[in-house]
């Protein structure tokens, strides 16, 4: 399959003594002229084969392979992050970037827009979906096949530069240039939130950066206002990040007082958190959805509400991170994030699983439970009974390796249809529907989205086109067997792109398993 488809600190210790004793002071010497004497061997090598070995070598890759490598005899979650990663995961995590504001992917090695960002400089500036860039002020940009950090070098900038984009149009078959300035584009932590009922909201978080606590608030806000007496915060697939914005949304649930998570370091220190008063949704009821990549915040804003008797718990067993990394700096433009405490819920779970059989058996857990039917059955969760807690209530849960639902939901009941919809999940069906979308834009053009729905309803057509797309493309998956389920994703995809992601959601979320499961509650 064409890879376009596939689209996601050590700290010096100043060691000090206390002169109480002759022998003591000389040990404190010995064990600093120790520590001292290994980082000179590692400083005397990098140069001597700096200065001496016979071929030319970047001693800056020879630096970030020790550091990597002394970081994976730790624990998975230490890990260093090189000078050019680090921007981009920095972006991530802050939640903006300043830029130009479009969605786009590479097609036959151009820049197509698939949908400039509403309120961005490109859809202000009149940039519309399909349009090719071909030039950033003179910068040739198709042909290239440039490497992504490349073309989003020329396409970024600083807030207010201006910048002329020069674009083909296919529907107007002719060349625009296009004057915008750059600006802070956000990078949405929180997907979507709407009534899925008349009564219920959903929320769904797909990690914890600086500004997500912000768009859950406004996103909570909004669905009270319309009506929400229960609330389903959507986790699935959140691999975490900032802890505090996990407690943050958390504090939103809980009554004053109530714990929401400790933490403690080596040395044994216990930090505790607890929420305030100033909770907005104190007393309806509370969903939470989690599936086998739900980890970190995740896990914590799981645990709190789980542990303190506040909502019920709906899916699939989490990843099982209860490890705390503080990022440091290394003076280069790099950092290392070491882990430096573990996390427990209220009830007192670690829910860190075991990493000591290493990184590769660590993250390639998932296989070992499909295999023993724990994403089919709940009763095939492997729980130790020495590791029984007790929620404020009463009731039991377990720690050592993730949180456990209160109510489970299998994966589909078919292996294929499991692969199937983790394909329609993915980006093969984003580019598909911009490719039909892009041959005739007109068909769509004056559709609402009452009228769009009938349309997609009403016809096999791109069902058709997307099998002969995928056969076309090497992918070989027979898709009559679950001819449902694709038209589903088709149609949200479509939705996508014409409208928002308020109406894909509106979509997908009909047939969605979990959120049935809630419906019964």
């Amino acid at each position: 399959m064409d890879k376009k488809y596939w689209p996601v600190v050590l700290f010096t210790a100043i060691a000090f003594g206390v002169l109480i004793g002759g022998k003591l002071s000389i040990f404190g010497k010995q064990e600093t002229l120790i520590s001292n004497s290994h980082k000179f061997k590692l400083n005397r090598l990098i140069d001597f084969i700096e200065r001496e070995y016979v071929d030319n070598v970047n001693t800056d890759s020879i630096v970030d392979l020790t550091v990597n490598g002394i970081l994976e005899k730790l624990d998975p979650h230490s890990v260093y992050i090189s000078k050019n990663e680090q921007t981009f995961v920095a972006e991530s995590m802050r939640g903006d970037f300043v830029g130009i504001g479009v969605n786009f992917y590479i097609y036959k090695d151009t820049v197509a827009v698939i949908k400039p960002l509403i309120g961005g400089p490109s859809e202000k500036a009149g940039i519309k979906s399909g349009d090719r860039i071909l030039f950033a002020d003179n910068y040739q940009l198709f042909g290239k096949n440039l490497p992504n950090d490349s073309l989003y070098a020329k396409l970024k900038g600083t807030v207010g530069s201006d910048i002329t984009l020069t674009v083909y149009r296919k529907s107007e078959n002719k060349k625009l240039k296009i004057k915008l300035k750059r600006d802070v584009i956000p990078i949405k932590s929180v997907d979507v939130a709407l009534m899925i009922s008349e009564d219920i909201g959903f929320i769904k978080v797909n990690r914890f950066s600086e500004t997500t606590y912000q768009e859950f608030k406004k996103g909570l806000d909004k669905i009270i206002a319309q009506g929400a007496k229960s609330v389903i915060v959507d986790l699935r697939d959140n691999g975490g990040g900032y802890l505090e914005k996990a407690v943050q949304m958390a504090d939103d649930f809980l009554e004053e007082d109530a714990l929401i998570v400790f933490t403690k370091n080596k040395k044994g220190r216990i930090d505790k958190t607890k929420a305030t008063k100033k909770g907005v949704f104190e007393k309806g009821k509370v969903f939470v959805l989690l599936n086998e990549n739900s980890a970190s915040a995740s896990e914590i804003f799981a645990g709190a509400i789980q542990d303190n008797d506040r909502g019920i718990i709906v899916g699939r067993r989490s990843f099982g991170k209860g490890l705390v990394q503080r990022e440091m700096e290394l003076g280069d433009g790099s950092v290392v994030r070491l882990t430096v405490a573990r996390y427990y819920t209220p009830s007192g779970r670690s829910i860190q699983k075991s990493y000591e059989n290493g990184n590769e058996a660590y993250y390639s857990e998932f296989d070992k439970r499909f295999e023993s039917g724990e994403l089919y059955e709940r009763d095939s969760i492997k729980v130790k009974d020495s590791l029984i807690f007790k929620t404020k209530k009463g009731r039991t849960v377990y720690g050592g390796g993730g949180i456990v639902p209160d109510i489970f939901v299998s994966l589909q009941s078919k292996h294929s249809e499991d692969a199937l919809e983790l394909m329609m999940q993915s980006g093969v069906v984003s580019y598909f529907v911009f490719e039909e979308l892009d041959r005739d834009r007109k068909t769509f053009a004056n559709l609402n989205f009452e009228s769009f729905v009938i349309k997609m309803e009403y016809t096999d057509l791109y069902f058709n086109n997307f099998q002969s797309y995928l056969n076309a493309n090497g992918i070989n998956v027979q898709l009559n067997k679950n001819k449902p389920l694709v038209k589903r994703y088709l149609m949200g995809e479509f939705a996508r792109q014409l409208f928002d992601d308020e109406k894909y959601y509106e979509i997908i979320l009909k047939n969605d398993l979990m959120v049935q499961e809630v419906l019964k509650q």
